[in-house]
């Protein structure tokens, strides 16, 4: 009997990580997105390499290092020794969503760096969870006298009112204030390692639309309705994308799976025209 052994596409094999909840690889999940962009790249060896900064930060601690001490160390190690930071001066390129590309440069985004940070703190054992703050993705960590918010942007650690200032554009524009004011600890609650993902693909996403770069954004577009399968606005997005890179048959498809499961949107007459206005078009063509 002879056994067929296929590699799996980019596509398979982040579905494979992201099917459940129990045990989401974050660190694999994120590295696997740039294999849309980098086709040969080699996750293992990406996850190699942090592995290998880890062994070298728990070479600078005693194995009863206090947990602070731990954080300063890593946060010594992380944005002063090693240099990672925001990138200034490109933040839209694509590459700073990329970890491969974050570990060679050592510059991306806010959510980019903090996956390879928190990925850092836990296995220095400390208690450290991403989160989705409006406008900025941060890290926090849980001490044993209380919680420190750290940007992974800057590396420097928030006080209350520093968030609270940071939140207030967002909070306005919003209108969250007055009597729909918000504590401020619903916007430091950790953030699923899904959401984490979920965030990085749309910021990707946001780039390749801006620039109508359609082959890309469909490569985006199918991660996210692997990830999220019943967020039927990615299935919509997609299907746009269908639309703008010419392929109308699979365009009609995603946008009549939107138009059946999302009823209640607002803009469901202008995809039903959408989809009216292509299915002209195949039947011309």
């Amino acid at each position: 009997m002879r056994f067929s052994l296929s590699t799996p596409t980019p596509l398979e094999y982040f579905a494979s990580l992201v099917q459940s909840d129990d045990h989401f690889p974050l660190l694999e999940a994120a590295v696997s997105l740039a294999q849309d962009e980098y086709p040969d790249l080699d996750v293992q060896q990406v996850l190699g390499d942090v592995d290998q900064l880890l062994a070298r930060l728990k070479r600078r601690l005693p194995a009863d290092a206090a947990p602070l001490h731990r954080l300063r160390t890593l946060n010594q190690f992380f944005f002063r020794d090693l240099s990672f930071g925001g990138n200034v001066n490109d933040y839209y390129d694509p590459d700073n969503s990329y970890l491969n590309a974050v570990l060679r440069t050592r510059r991306g985004i806010p959510i980019s760096l903090a996956v390879l940070w928190i990925e850092l703190a836990q296995g220095l054992g400390l208690h450290a969870r991403g989160v989705g703050f409006p406008g900025h993705f941060m890290v926090k960590v849980t001490l044993p006298k209380g919680q420190v918010v750290i940007d992974p942007f800057t590396g420097q650690s928030l006080s209350r009112e520093d968030l609270s200032e940071r939140l207030e554009p967002f909070k306005r524009r919003s209108g969250l204030v007055d009597e729909f004011e918000v504590p401020l600890g619903l916007y430091l609650q950790a953030a699923p390692a899904r959401d984490i993902i979920a965030r990085m693909l749309r910021n990707l996403k946001e780039i390749h639309r801006s620039q109508e770069d359609w082959q890309r954004l469909i490569a985006v577009q199918d991660r996210l309705v692997v990830l999220l399968p019943d967020a039927w606005a990615e299935y919509r997005d997609r299907g746009l994308a269908h639309a703008g890179q010419g392929h109308t048959a699979l365009a009609v498809a995603d946008l009549e799976t939107y138009l059946v499961h999302a009823q209640d949107a607002l803009d469901i007459d202008a995809m039903a025209d959408r989809v009216a206005t292509l299915r002209r078009e195949m039947n011309q063509g």
